[in-house]
């Protein structure tokens, strides 16, 4: 008997324990539990430092966390005061979230910064790299002009997408001025809803010019692409969304690094050459950069 009461007794407390640790407010002295900044005041000043340098430095501290978004679209962590780089000419809206306990957003404030010229070294070589409207399109080329519907880019909102079928091809491409010496990287934004299967999807530079139903390589051959999804280099099998082509897709084990020395200045040509037995949804692509690197 002594048992079962000393049993009844514990589970009392025990109960009493719970019932009571459950009813520990969310705010202590109205000070607020943690979560949410007690400053909701994103805002910031933008400094220039040089030309294409800009000090982004918070207002206020009182937050866990900033988050910046640099015109990409998508929020990054990032520090107080930040110097970034804009390599090109435009407007560029930034944006500042601060971030409290359990990543709830206290606040988000925004600015447009208006950069006025290009960086002659690191400044985007491409035109119409965004897809944007007819003005970007006619930016570009296609050495297959009539394609048939089993090799095609179509346009969208901000965006180019290609689908193949039946092992067909297609090549998209602009001309670049380059200076003998630098050094040029390039990269882009990429998609596919469906992934691909037998498929190649290359960045191609050279000084020769691409030709009508060519499949271009370049100065060199199929294996000198810069970047690429490349299905039997093992990527593009797999669905992937608004990610850069650097990353998602495969290195040319010939230059990891995918990059182009020029070996004289002058006219080379930027190309994007695709094809494949069963592209599906086919793969979108945006952002299109190409920039010297030294």
């Amino acid at each position: 008997m002594k048992t079962k009461i000393f049993n009844n007794k514990l589970l009392l407390v025990l109960s009493f324990a719970i019932t009571t640790s459950s009813c520990i407010p969310d705010t202590i002295d109205s000070d607020g539990n943690g979560l949410t900044p007690t400053n909701s005041d994103a805002s910031f000043t933008v400094t220039k430092t040089s030309e294409n340098h800009y000090r982004l430095t918070a207002s206020n501290n009182n937050y866990i966390q900033s988050k910046w978004d640099l015109n990409i679209g998508t929020f990054s962590p990032g520090p107080n005061v930040y110097d970034i780089f804009l390599p090109d000419e435009g407007k560029y809206e930034i944006k500042h979230q601060i971030i409290g306990q359990g990543g709830i957003v206290g606040g988000t404030a925004s600015q447009t910064i208006t950069v006025p010229v290009r960086d002659p070294k690191a400044g985007n070589l491409i035109k119409g790299g965004k897809f944007a409207d007819a003005a970007d399109v006619a930016m570009w080329t296609l050495t297959f002009p009539n394609p048939s519907s089993t090799a095609l880019w179509t346009w969208g909102t901000e965006s180019a997408t290609f689908t193949s079928s039946g092992w067909n091809r297609n090549v998209m491409y602009q001309a670049v001025e380059v200076v003998e010496g630098t050094k040029y990287q390039a990269d882009a934004i990429v998609s596919s809803k469906s992934g691909v299967s037998d498929s190649w999807f290359e960045i191609y530079v050279g000084y020769k010019k691409p030709t009508a139903n060519e499949d271009y390589t370049g100065d060199g051959n199929d294996s000198t692409w810069l970047r690429g999804i490349n299905t039997w280099a093992g990527s593009g099998k797999d669905p992937f969304d608004k990610a850069k082509i650097s990353v998602v897709g495969s290195k040319n084990a010939n230059n990891p690094e995918g990059i182009f020395t020029a070996t004289k200045t002058g006219t080379a040509y930027f190309a994007i050459r695709s094809g494949g037995n069963d592209m599906k949804d086919g793969i979108s692509i945006t952002s299109v950069e190409f920039r010297g690197v030294n």
